[in-house]
């Protein structure tokens, strides 16, 4: 094994063992209320965020369960995105949760993955996003399918709900036409 793959090994066990901390602290944080985690690669390239949990999360405990995670998916392939490569969460950790709980868990998972894209989905996340007020961050616009810089090392893609663009043909449409410019992203990465 090469010196490069150690250490990005020793990294990766690292955000393992950090992300897992993080969850447990977020469920007893939660009480009696059922946590939804974030899933994913814990040093992904892209962070998918959404604002609030859906039913079908909050049964599974995890971000990205269900319809909503199948949209993604098959969006991902088809822009031949590697979805080992996605980590996805909510800004909230609970159904009814509050804001102010949750940020400082938001913070400490983009420091734990630091990825390179973030994509927030929907005004709701954008707004949440810009409130944890990340250190050297540039405050993000709700401007759909626009790559912006949100600090020297990462980007935004903002894109509409996913949640509420899974019923109606121009959600859809509107989604995959903001959703897109991912594929040129991934493409343009350095194999290394």
């Amino acid at each position: 094994m090469s010196a490069t793959d150690e250490i990005y090994e020793k990294y990766l066990q690292k955000a393992i063992v950090e992300i897992n901390d993080l969850a447990h602290e977020v469920a007893q944080a939660g009480g009696a209320r059922v946590p939804v985690v974030g899933s994913g690669h814990p040093l992904a390239d892209v962070m998918l965020l959404k604002y609030r949990p859906q039913p079908a999360e909050v049964q599974e405990g995890v971000a990205f369960y269900g319809r909503a995670g199948q949209a993604i998916l098959k969006s991902l392939q088809r822009l031949h995105v590697d979805p080992m490569a996605v980590y996805g969460t909510n800004c909230l950790k609970f159904a009814d949760g509050e804001d102010n709980e949750s940020r400082a868990f938001l913070t400490r998972e983009l420091h734990i993955v630091q990825p390179k894209l973030i994509v927030p989905m929907g005004e709701g996340s954008v707004d949440f996003f810009n409130s944890i007020e990340f250190p050297l961050a540039d405050t993000v616009e709700y401007k759909p399918g626009e790559l912006q810089r949100f600090t020297a090392t990462a980007q935004v893609l903002v894109v509409p709900d996913i949640d509420t663009s899974l019923d109606e043909a121009p959600a859809k449409t509107k989604f995959w036409n903001a959703f897109k410019p991912l594929g040129q992203w991934w493409a343009e990465l350095p194999p290394y």
